[in-house]
């Protein structure tokens, strides 16, 4: 084998972690995507006399040599360290041994890069790095090679390391098993994850009170304190004496989980759930069966290495245990936390914004000291007026006006205009956050001004200032602006714009099936994060039709036209649900045409492979994605296009394979309904 031809084949590897010179891949994974390189360098082994152990292979991607990597507790360490390496430069015909012991070996991080998708612990590869993401853990990966200031790293940022998993440290509570439950928490510089998706929403600006209902040693509280909030917490351990009182927002974060005492643990949330006033946020951990039996059993919980109780829930059991207990719907927000809102009219707010394209940011204030250069003096004593007036030019998208921005003269008086604290801001922050915002901004309006066109625009003149001064700031004159939406609205028109956007949306969005030449599928929800020529499409769809969000799913017709808007019966709680209602939009007609599946007039037609259609924000996504995965496995005839119709689906079900589905489960028809999975 030639140089040449070993690049040429680590160029075409679909896997691995890359890297400046090099790609790592995991043993299993490199003899499947490789297996005549691995043939070839077996045979080099045998030549050489070197049969070592080794878990990783480290491909040059310069060069012509490989390196046998042994990390002997590759799946059962979330960060595993080197035991051995052997280094081969194919070239020279040379090899070198490596040895590693000691207390600070080299250790391994991102694993799940290392293996195919299909690997059954890759999820869960995924979750550790999402963890050390969050925690703001690979930041600088030139200090996290090494065990030691891995872990110091760990403790710096506030976290402790439990059997591979990351918990905050004031969460970290001991059992009832005659051992210490006292730890003493270590400081933290960023808010938890629960408070980051308040900030997002716009919900720590001062507005609403709130209390931290098991708050440990208060680091959130602190940091609240310090952006003058009204914020009040209890803890059992680290503040016993503190008052439990009403808050529009109640915090319960991290906490169910790590109560072994079920009934103490549902009075834990309804307590929290009775101080709230608008938004109760539960949270708490997130883990597969992976992780969780390399444990202990103990209650519906797990003993941990260091004698710590943690019940690891999955997202849709986390969401019925609240929706059980408090009696309200949760609203999922991000893996492991919901939102249950007391006040409904909130919900609908917080509902409708979430269609919005604002973004809240947060600035940490209550970090280690640091010496303060001269050039940020300005920013350290003023920097929560010129933070808001940060956040006041990305909700527009450009500097806001006078009666924009209640302490637009402030800012004046302070660094002479607001142009200038826009410059200095721009020097402090990523001026890409404003860019996007502009865009996004600018693409809103754009498609407003296309859908005016589409039924009667409005002068200019009964227009309100705020959106003149968009106009200007966007479009420079209202005729420009008119102009761009005119052949933003006659690309519709054109068969390969429709269908570049559609590919676009196909690789942009978190799911979406694609059907070449033909057509794009996505879930309703994912609307706003389209294209702006196929939100155009959609938003000409509204003006005959009406809100689409009471639809589950559009199809996009790429060649015809048309627009069809699909409800299903049991769309967000059961595996293959049934069509309801179909309707079809023919655009360039201006024609709707009504098919109604469940008044009986057609075969309701079945969905089938429903998670390639949804994401992590659906409540039953991992259950979905098990459940096609199964189905897909039994390998049933006719599935492809529409699929079998339902009733025929059942009996192929039940007379070929002798089951049926119950739930997201396959079950046994004949042994009493015994679970076949």
């Amino acid at each position: 084998m030639t140089p040449e031809i070993f690049q040429a084949h680590v160029k075409e590897l679909k896997y691995g972690k890359k890297l400046p010179g090099a790609v790592y891949l995991h043993k299993s994974t490199f003899h499947k995507e490789a297996a005549e390189l691995g043939r070839w360098i077996s045979l080099k082994l045998e030549v050489l006399g070197q049969n070592v152990p080794w878990t990783v292979i480290k491909l040059q991607t310069r060069g012509f040599g490989v390196s046998l990597l042994n990390y002997p507790d590759f799946y059962e360490e979330a960060y595993p360290a080197l035991h051995s390496s052997l280094s081969l430069d194919f070239e020279r015909e040379r090899y070198k041994h490596n040895k590693f012991s000691g207390i600070n070996p080299p250790i391994l991080h991102r694993k799940e890069t290392m293996v195919a998708p299909d690997d059954p612990y890759y999820e869960e590869f995924c979750n550790i790095t999402r963890e050390g993401e969050e925690a703001g853990l690979y930041d600088n990966a030139k200090i996290i090679g090494f065990r030691q200031t891995w872990e110091s790293l760990i403790h710096e940022r506030g976290y402790e390391l439990v059997d591979g998993r990351l918990f905050r440290s004031s969460s970290v509570v001991q059992t009832e098993q005659k051992i210490e439950r006292h730890r003493t928490a270590l400081s933290r510089d960023a808010l938890s994850s629960p408070m980051k998706t308040l900030a997002k929403q716009g919900y720590l600006e001062g507005e609403f009170s709130l209390f931290d209902y098991g708050c440990g040693r208060g680091d959130d509280l602190c940091e609240l304190e310090a952006h003058g909030l009204s914020a009040s917490g209890w803890d059992p351990n680290w503040r016993p004496d503190g008052e439990k009182v009403s808050a529009d927002l109640v915090n319960i974060g991290y906490v169910i989980n790590v109560i072994e005492d079920l009934e103490e643990r549902v009075d834990a949330l309804l307590g929290a759930w009775r101080l709230t006033k608008k938004l109760l946020v539960v949270s708490a951990m997130i883990a597969g069966e992976e992780h969780i039996k390399k444990f202990k059993r103990y209650k519906d919980g797990v003993i941990t290495s260091r004698n710590t109780f943690q019940k690891y829930y999955t997202q849709s059991e986390l969401q019925h245990f609240i929706e059980h207990i408090v009696e309200e719907e949760p609203i999922a927000v991000a893996p492991g936390i919901f939102y249950i809102f007391k006040d409904k009219d909130e919900e609908q707010l917080y509902l409708a914004n979430k269609q919005r394209r604002v973004s809240h940011h947060w600035k940490q204030l209550t970090q280690k000291p640091v010496k303060v250069p001269r050039s940020e003096i300005l920013f350290v004593e003023h920097g929560q007026l010129l933070e808001q007036f940060w956040v006041s030019c990305l909700d527009y998208g450009r500097l806001p006006a006078v009666d924009e921005f209640s302490q637009y003269e402030q800012v004046k008086a302070l660094v002479g205009s607001p142009k200038k604290a826009f410059r200095i801001l721009c020097e402090r922050y990523e001026i890409d956050d404003f860019e996007k915002a502009e865009n996004d901004r600018r693409e809103d309006l754009l498609i407003y001004f296309a859908l005016q066109q589409f039924c009667k625009r409005k002068p200019y003149r009964h227009m309100p200032e705020k959106l003149k001064r968009d106009i200007k700031a966007f479009f420079g004159d209202y005729k420009n602006s008119q102009a761009q939406a005119q052949s933003l609205l006659f690309s519709l028109g054109e068969m390969n714009a429709i269908e570049q956007a559609c590919q676009l949306a196909h690789e942009q969005l978190p799911a979406s099936i694609l059907n070449e030449g033909h057509s794009l599928v996505i879930h309703s929800r994912f609307v706003n994060d389209l294209p702006p020529a196929l939100r155009l499409y959609i938003g000409c769809a509204t003006m005959l039709y009406g809100d689409v969000s009471d639809v589950n799913l559009i199809k996009v017709h790429i060649r015809s036209g048309k627009l069809t808007l699909m409800k299903y019966e049991g769309f967000d709680h059961k595996p293959i649900p049934l069509l309801q209602q179909r309707i079809k939009i023919n655009l360039r007609k201006q024609e709707i045409d009504f098919f109604d599946y469940a008044a009986g007039l057609y075969s309701p037609q079945p969905l089938y492979w429903k998670s390639k259609l949804i994401d992590e924000s659906f409540a039953d996504y991992s259950k979905q994605k098990s459940f096609d995965k199964k189905l897909l496995s039994l390998d049933l005839p006719d599935m492809d296009g529409y699929g079998l119709d339902y009733d025929t689906f059942t009996e192929v079900m039940k007379h070929g394979y002798n089951l049926e589905v119950k739930g997201y489960r396959f079950y046994k028809v004949n042994k009493d309904c015994e679970d076949l999975y």
